[in-house]
């Protein structure tokens, strides 16, 4: 296998964040090529977070991003398991992010498992409404209603919406990079948000 120029690892390491010495393992089993080798790299957080997802998240920081213009502001607080990892660099760029994300996009929840039963039903009801309205057989409407249920809740979900400042990641995946990096238990516990007028 040919070396791997530090010019690779540096350009591994400036997209994720990433350790030289993980980048360049990653780059080595990628032969190199720096876009499998980010997608090595996020199945690799996704094995740690599984890893470590039982583990106790009694540290954390709770953050505030207040949007340009002091109209919109959020509250998010972060979970992990020591207070050395809720003071580091990365836990507060990735706090600072996510209130930034949750101010743009307007989450309503966290995550699905979080999602309001009642206004699942009621969306469900609506959405019933119409495809009965629009001539969909018997058969297909909870199939139709089953996947776009899903959408919904993918665009009302903190963890399954696409990151606000590269959408070719969600904010679960993004979490999981910071728990490859930190090697500690991460959780987004729970946040708020605040308009004027709303």
């Amino acid at each position: 296998m040919s070396k791997i120029s530090l010019e690779l690892i540096q350009q591994l390491r400036g997209k994720t964040g990433i350790g030289m010495m993980e980048c360049k393992k990653a780059l080595a089993e990628t032969k190199g090529d720096v876009d499998e080798a980010v997608k090595y790299l996020r199945k690799k957080g996704a094995s740690v977070a599984a890893k470590r997802a039982g583990n106790q998240t009694s540290e954390g920081i709770v953050h505030t991003y207040i949007h340009p213009g002091s109209r919109v502001g959020v509250m998010v607080e972060l979970n992990c398991e020591t207070d050395f990892v809720a003071r580091t660099q990365d836990m507060q760029d990735f706090a600072k992010d996510v209130g930034m994300h949750i101010a743009a996009m307007r989450p309503r929840y966290l995550s699905d498992e979080e999602a309001d039963q009642a206004w699942i039903d009621q969306e469900k009801e609506i959405m019933r409404s119409q495809l009965v309205a629009a001539g969909k057989p018997a058969a297909m409407v909870d199939k139709i209603l089953e996947g776009k249920i899903k959408k919904v809740l993918a665009d009302v979900c903190l963890l399954k919406q696409p990151f606000v400042k590269n959408d070719k990641i969600k904010i679960e995946d993004l979490l999981k990079e910071l728990i490859a990096r930190l090697g500690e238990n991460i959780k987004i516990r729970r946040f708020a948000r605040f308009e004027i007028g709303l």
